[in-house]
């Protein structure tokens, strides 16, 4: 004869009790940020080689000013943070309504 058990065994702590340990929210990953740091001093330190490279590009025949341009922005995407796109959804007749309020 066989008998089974049955063992429920929830893992993890019971929803509603707020977090605690781990890397608060908003605290940027460290790993990115020496990451960034170093890129940022490699561009600094060689901004005059960058502008030879540059003009280099966009004199070079076969290459041009656009490619030159899209060289700039790829190394600009490194150093200089992205903006987040918005996108407004909504009744067109409606006006926007803004929600401004601060935390004590």
């Amino acid at each position: 004869m066989e008998s089974k058990v049955e063992i429920s065994r929830k893992i993890g702590k019971p929803k509603g009790l707020p977090k605690t340990g781990g890397r608060q929210a908003g605290t940027p990953n460290k790993a990115t940020g020496v990451a960034r740091e170093a890129f940022a001093n490699f561009v600094d330190n060689n901004a005059d080689k960058l502008q030879i490279w540059l003009d280099d590009i966009a004199t070079n025949e076969k290459l041009g000013p656009k490619v030159a341009f899209d060289c700039l922005m790829q190394v600009a995407e490194f150093h200089v943070p992205k903006l987040a796109r918005t996108e407004h959804i909504g009744d067109v007749d409606k006006p926007i309504r803004y929600v401004v309020s601060w935390k004590k």
